[in-house]
């Protein structure tokens, strides 16, 4: 004979398997429950996804605009840096032109003296020469006595200028 005790599940799963719409119905209930008690949530404390991310777009537009603050005042800083460094390069070469126009000046003068120096340094140097040769002239050539002048020339010589 059959026995009708074999028939029955023993397992409680199998029970609930059985009464599909009261099992669907159930979860139901409780998905609805759960998303409307977090939406309850949410709207009294106030971080709804939405303020969230106003909040968060709001927060990064000032950031943004911080940094371009940010960007524009140390382009300034270097604009104004750029600007002081070209005009202390400007004082340097004015300034290095005018050393250039006075070494000139000095190598000029420097040029001219040397020529100067070389031409006396030739006129000495013919001096020289021509007194050297004077001597050896005076050497060669015998000396001759000469006769010492009397008073009577000494007398008349201070007499003409007692005259003028």
């Amino acid at each position: 004979m059959i026995d009708l005790a074999e028939d029955k599940p023993t397992n409680p799963l199998l029970r609930l398997g059985a009464q599909p719409i009261a099992l669907t119905a159930a979860a139901l209930f409780l998905l609805i429950v759960g998303a409307t008690s977090i939406a309850i949530w949410r709207a009294y404390t106030g971080h709804a996804p939405e303020t969230d991310r106003a909040v968060a777009s709001r927060q990064l537009q000032v950031r943004a605009a911080q940094a371009s603050e940010q960007l524009v005042e140390k382009t300034k800083g270097l604009e104004a840096t750029q600007q002081e460094s070209i005009d202390q390069l400007q004082v340097v070469q004015d300034q290095l032109l005018t050393v250039k126009r006075i070494l000139s000046a000095q190598q000029a003068d420097t040029k001219r003296l040397s020529e100067q120096v070389a031409t006396l340094t030739e006129s000495v140097d013919g001096l020289r020469q021509s007194s050297a040769s004077a001597r050896a002239t005076e050497a060669e050539t015998p000396t001759v006595n000469r006769r010492k002048p009397g008073r009577r020339a000494h007398a008349s010589a201070r007499h003409r200028k007692s005259r003028s």
